[in-house]
């Protein structure tokens, strides 16, 4: 079906880029380990281990929503043939090690040539912050070359049902809301963030002529002890916590 939001995309983008720009400094003092790298997520999968994307080393290769950019950072070191990235925060891309080009954009407005990018990839960023993802995948599959490859985690859909507590197991919030927003006093959208179900995320990735080809959900590894926000060892072994969402642009 198709999905509506109260909230535009300019309050969205106006919002969110306000909210990471003055977060981005304490995120970064936060989650160092998750950082230091390319990790998909906070059960901390790498990209050294897992091989998401593929060989990129003759590839070029955008990373969407990179925040500091660590993960095109990591690329780069790894001898992708071309990466560079972008991020609707100036505050977070002011924190990257400067090892890749970077752009401060919007997803919702690719600023990238048609057919531009053999690879795009995107480790929690920018999907879960747009209204209509539906056109944003529809941009991805633009500057796609055809046959490219999508690959995007994402918060499991089946988490949003608990608070944000990572020692809550009862659920509280239902699975079909699909957005969470915070205003302040005037009514002004000060955060947006935006839940899909699985079905959602597949039906977008359709819509935008995407095939997909797998979905990931990662176990909580025994030996991480780590509690980050939501996630956390007791949560992680009862239900997932993260989605990973690899696809391919038609040909």
């Amino acid at each position: 079906m198709p999905l509506t939001s109260s909230t535009s995309p300019d309050s969205a983008s106006s919002a969110n880029r306000s909210w990471w720009d003055h977060d981005a400094a304490d995120y970064h003092a936060r989650h160092r380990s998750y950082l230091d790298g390319f990790h998909w997520c906070p059960e901390m999968i790498t990209e050294a281990d897992a091989r998401l994307l593929g060989d990129v080393r003759d590839l070029a290769v955008l990373e969407i929503g990179c925040g500091s950019a660590p993960c095109s950072s990591w690329l780069a070191r790894d001898g992708a043939g071309f990466i560079t990235a972008f991020d609707l925060s100036l505050g977070m891309l002011r924190h990257s090690d400067g090892a890749v080009p970077l752009v401060q954009a919007d997803a919702q407005a690719l600023p990238y040539l048609d057919h531009s990018f053999d690879v795009a990839f995107s480790a929690f960023g920018a999907l879960p912050f747009v209204p209509d993802v539906t056109s944003v995948l529809v941009d991805v599959a633009r500057v796609l070359r055809p046959g490219g490859r999508l690959v995007f985690s994402v918060t499991h859909p089946m988490r949003w049902i608990f608070p944000d507590d990572p020692e809550q197991f009862e659920a509280q919030i239902s699975y079909f809301e699909r957005e969470y927003v915070e205003t302040d006093d005037n009514g002004l959208v000060t955060y947006a963030e935006f839940h899909r179900t699985i079905g959602d995320w597949v039906r977008a990735l359709v819509a935008a002529g995407f095939v997909l080809q797998d979905i990931i959900e990662p176990e909580w590894p025994d030996s991480l002890t780590e509690t980050w926000g939501q996630w956390s060892p007791d949560r992680g072994r009862i239900f997932p916590g993260t989605a990973i969402f690899i696809a391919q642009a038609a040909d």
